[in-house]
């Protein structure tokens, strides 16, 4: 075996031999999150998760070129998650209005795939609890002082309740 070839051995055989590593805890980004399921996606040949994978990072990168959401921090990234998903779920209701049962069920299961990179919604006991909190510390007491208890509700739940619900418990709050 010649120099070159013993070289090349023993750098490969040190690459496989474990030794000391860094432990790395950093936060996976959605955005790094997606392209391994999409690399695992293609392996395994999954042509409409992969169209719908590539749809959702394609969105993610294109707010982030653009600075408009900051998709770069998490919270932008998961402002553009939810966007998309609220998106999809509107598409499919239009289909099914249409008629359309097969794209509505299309357009539902690309939701349900982004839903699975969002945080998990609030049950209704604890949202109920928020919205409760929300008003009490914002002090409104009429559905006229609703847009100081929205902001307050929509801080505290962080994204993980739809503003609809938000909203709808806060006016039931507020009209009671």
């Amino acid at each position: 075996m010649n120099s070159r070839a013993s070289a090349f051995v023993d750098r490969g055989a040190r690459a496989l031999v474990p030794g000391p590593r860094l432990c790395l805890t950093a936060h996976v980004t959605v955005v790094e999150q997606l392209k391994r399921d999409l690399t695992t996606a293609m392996k395994a040949g999954e042509k409409e998760r992969v169209g719908a994978l590539r749809m959702v990072l394609s969105e993610l990168q294109k707010d982030a070129k653009e600075g408009a959401g900051d998709a770069s921090s998490p919270q932008g990234e998961l402002a553009v998650l939810r966007r998309e998903r609220k998106r999809r779920l509107e598409a499919a209701q239009s289909y099914r209005e249409a008629g359309r049962a097969e794209l509505a069920d299309s357009e539902e299961a690309e939701a349900e795939l982004i839903s699975t990179y969002l945080p998990a919604e609030l049950s209704d006991a604890a949202l109920q609890e928020i919205v409760t909190g929300a008003v009490r510390e914002s002090g409104a007491e009429s559905v006229r002082d609703m847009g100081r208890a929205m902001s307050t509700a929509m801080a505290a739940v962080d994204g993980r309740a739809d503003g609809k619900r938000v909203s709808a418990l806060v006016r039931a709050s507020l009209a009671g």
